[in-house]
């Protein structure tokens, strides 16, 4: 049964007074400067600075674990990156440097385990009480014209394999985890690596990583990658980038096909036996579909994306997954930076595992608005109704939010 309440409205009306306070902080920042003052100044001597903030309330209004739980519902993160020229800044040709802070609140890491129970994750912003923890600092080498590119350092391999112009970023789209990632992917956390990538031609590219496996983002990663057992996940990838004609223009698109490897031992839930040696493919696509102008820095218009991902269930729960959607910016006449976005992701269970899960998958569908309040603030509200959370039985879930975010 739907409670008023337990929907949380007067959490929403806070979580929508602090944006309107961080409309007015923000606005006025840029009235006097603010940080991006001396921010500017910085970039004429090759370095980028930039802030952000994510304040977030989720609850969940219908079934799941329990709707009456408060823990986790709010939530927030912040990061902090510089990201240096160093050719600009020392002269040493092709190199830069990209350096990422990241915190958050609060110890709860958002709804799921209290009232949801999702596999997937219906919040993927939350990071726990963390008061900033360096997860990358990445040093890259250019060649080319940026045709070849050589990454080392601590870095996330969610950035550089199977991106997506549409459903990548949780700060800004979906929320949910298997609509920011493929769940199939066991990619390191921030971890201790190198990657290349190389255009090979104009359209198709190859990209080839080797990281820590046992990665924990909160530390250096020294610990876990040169003590104890030797384990690197492995990636590679080919892209295409594609332009389809239109009357306004160009239409990009991105399609990749990948591969990865884990060597860790691992096993299914139900299973008291461990493998190694863990292969996996996956494919992605970004297309845009339509243009409403020619303006080639002008992304207005309707996008489409989709992923697929492939485990082995004897090493896993997750055996598929897919997902679809679609985003659409300015969807509204006047209102050129608003996003609308819709997706759907479904994943498969092992067989292997049945004496852990009720149902054979747990599906996702979200929809969210994303309002630009004003040049540095935008405030998000959204919904997601998880079917099977964690493989019960018919206790799908609703959860409601409202994200606000705001760049300084």
């Amino acid at each position: 049964m739907w409670n008023t309440d337990i929907i949380g409205l007067r959490s929403i009306i806070l979580c929508l007074a602090f944006a309107s306070c961080a409309v007015a902080l923000t606005d006025n920042a840029a009235s006097t400067g603010g940080f991006r003052g001396p921010s500017d100044k910085l970039a004429n001597h090759g370095i980028e600075v930039a802030l952000g903030a994510t304040n977030l309330y989720q609850a969940n209004a219908r079934n799941g674990l329990d709707t009456r739980q408060q823990s986790g519902r709010l939530s927030g993160s912040y990061d902090l990156e510089i990201a240096t020229d160093i050719e600009k800044l020392l002269g040493l040709r092709g190199l830069g440097l990209f350096v990422h802070g990241e915190g958050g609140w609060p110890d709860a890491k958002g709804i799921d385990e209290a009232m949801v129970g999702s596999v997937f994750g219906v919040n993927a912003d939350a990071t726990g009480d963390r008061s900033l923890d360096l997860v990358e600092v990445v040093l890259e080498w250019s060649l080319g014209d940026g045709s070849f590119a050589l990454r080392v350092g601590k870095m996330d391999f969610g950035g550089v394999f199977d991106t997506s112009e549409y459903a990548n970023d949780e700060t800004s789209q979906f929320l949910n985890g298997a609509l920011v990632n493929n769940p199939t992917i066991p990619f390191p956390d921030y971890c201790l690596g190198a990657t290349v990538c190389a255009n090979l031609t104009d359209a198709w590219h190859v990209a080839a990583g080797m990281g820590d496996a046992q990665a924990d983002g909160r530390e250096t990663g020294f610990r876990t990658a040169f003590h104890g057992p030797d384990y690197f996940f492995y990636a590679l990838e080919m892209g295409l980038l594609a332009e389809w004609a239109a009357p306004q223009g160009p239409l990009p698109g991105n399609y990749r096909l990948g591969l990865w490897y884990d060597p860790q031992p691992k096993a299914h839930s139900s299973s008291g036996r461990e493998r190694r040696d863990d292969v996996g493919i996956y494919a992605s696509v970004d297309q845009m579909l339509l243009k409403e102008n020619d303006d080639p820095e002008d992304s207005q218009g309707l996008g489409i994306f989709a992923r697929y991902g492939c485990a082995d269930g004897e090493r896993n729960n997750l055996r598929g997954f897919w997902s679809v959607g679609l985003q659409y910016q300015g969807p509204i006449e006047s209102r050129d930076e608003d996003v609308l976005g819709l997706g759907v992701a479904l994943g498969l269970f092992s067989g292997w595992a049945d004496d852990s899960f009720e149902a054979d998958h747990e599906s996702v569908v979200e929809l969210y608005y994303r309002l630009h309040a004003s040049r540095r603030m935008a405030v998000s509200p959204g919904i997601q109704y998880v079917s099977h959370p964690g493989s019960r039985g018919p206790d799908d879930a609703v959860v409601v939010e409202t994200r606000a975010q705001i760049d300084f």
